[in-house]
């Protein structure tokens, strides 16, 4: 492959994906509105551009084979904040992925795009939208912006809803964690994988009390190896009984499922900020 494109590449999961992805290309181009991301590995070069403006994403995408697109506002926020990066965003991605002749956008959605949904459902790829916040109704135009592209205009994606992506600091989480090494496999599989088409995918460990179906998506070869219950004992012992009214403890969208629309989703997950140096 020659050139692989990386939105977001100044965020957390973004600097875990740079080296791995500049293996997979003569070139990677990372991007993001950072002034820099640090020391840049072989082949990578980087370009600061904004996602809400057409011109610079076209240019951006010049020449690409692939675009990985993790360039988000990446909490719940009001409509307006979100409209920018993450609606107006996605769309400059993937028309400019049409126009300049891009096989294939890997999109970082997020499990927000079906939030309310019952953590008891066990739900699959094709659950219906059901977004919990403006965030992740934004994750469902996406989605839906991703499958019209490729029946209108053969530009593949896969969409990652990525359930949670950091350490494991709640009970919630031993369900839901994301390790950085099945995330870096995910993505992999989501580039190498011959023919994705329009491609739906839950991006979540091997976890035994995961609550999400990948079934229907085997196809791609993700077979994750991390599993969260290493960290139960420690973690359930620190746990108070939940409250089973709370939509926070019943829906797969944890506290996004219970937030007033436009307040911060993240605010009470205790994120730890484990961002790689380069």
């Amino acid at each position: 492959m020659k050139k692989i494109i990386l939105t977001g590449a100044a965020g957390r999961l973004g600097s875990y994906l740079r080296e791995p992805l500049s293996k997979l290309a003569d070139v990677l181009v990372s991007t993001d509105l950072a002034e820099n991301v640090g020391n840049l590995y072989e082949g990578e070069s980087y370009v600061r551009a904004d996602l809400t403006n057409f011109d610079e994403i076209k240019a951006l995408l010049k020449g690409a084979d692939m675009v990985v697109h993790f360039g988000a506002y990446g909490d719940e926020a009001s409509f307006e904040t979100i409209l920018g990066p993450n609606i107006i965003g996605a769309y400059n991605i993937w028309e400019a992925a049409a126009q300049n002749g891009v096989r294939r956008v890997v999109y970082a959605s997020s499990i927000h795009a079906v939030g309310m949904h019952s953590k008891m459902d066990f739900i699959g790829t094709d659950a219906p939208h059901r977004p919990d916040t403006f965030y992740g109704l934004a994750k469902c135009f996406s989605e839906d912006l991703a499958s019209l592209y490729w029946d209108k205009r053969g530009v593949e994606s896969v969409c990652m809803r990525i359930l949670s992506c950091a350490q494991v600091t709640n009970a919630r989480a031993l369900g839901t964690w994301l390790s950085y090494d099945d995330l870096i496999h995910l993505v992999e599989q989501c580039i190498s994988t011959p023919t994705t088409k329009f491609t739906v995918v839950y991006g979540v460990s091997n976890n035994d009390r995961v609550p999400v179906d990948n079934a229907k998506a085997s196809y791609l070869g993700y077979r994750p190896k991390d599993n969260a219950e290493q960290f139960a004992k420690e973690i359930l012992a620190e746990t108070p009984p939940l409250d089973h009214s709370d939509p926070e403890h019943m829906c797969v969208g944890g506290p996004f499922a219970s937030v007033e629309l436009g307040n911060s989703g993240l605010a009470t997950m205790n994120i730890i900020n484990d961002t790689k140096k380069s």
